[in-house]
């Protein structure tokens, strides 16, 4: 199986980074994991909800234009579905019995992702109803996808 994480920002916290890596090594031995980062758009202090949209635009072509075809995509956002890791891993194991060996996560920046991002996915994640940091987020997914 081959898994995406395509993420907007660029992780600039050394310990952030060490255990990100760290997670990576473990979940390159059992399957094909690559991580994407893609520039994020800078916000203007006190940014009107216009340019907020227009952010997320920009920052959601991006994303789209590194899906792969027939990719299974699951968006992380606050309104997705809250799963705990033991039924994340019966999820898992569905999609490895129904074949499905291609998955892409997603990950937005400060922003949150576009509605074009959110339709695309076939399953919407979320972790907690709560807003965590992007960077933060890469690292509790990448640790849940090393129990998988």
């Amino acid at each position: 199986m081959k898994i995406q994480m395509i993420c907007v920002g660029k992780i600039k916290e050394t310990y952030l980074r060490e255990l990100i890596d760290h997670y990576t090594k473990i979940i390159r031995k059992k399957y094909n994991f690559e991580i994407i980062e893609l520039p994020d758009e800078k916000t203007p202090d006190n940014s009107s909800d216009k340019e907020e949209s227009k952010i997320k635009e920009i920052e959601g072509q991006r994303i789209l234009d590194k899906i792969p075809e027939g990719s299974f995509v699951i968006p992380l956002c606050i309104e997705g579905t809250p799963y705990s890791t033991e039924q994340f891993q019966k999820k898992w194991d569905q999609w490895n019995k129904e074949s499905i060996n291609n998955i892409t996560f997603i990950i937005g920046g400060s922003l949150g992702l576009s509605p074009k991002v959110v339709s695309k996915g076939k399953l919407k994640l979320s972790f907690s109803r709560m807003t965590f940091p992007h960077q933060l987020m890469r690292l509790i997914l990448i640790e849940q996808l090393s129990y998988l």
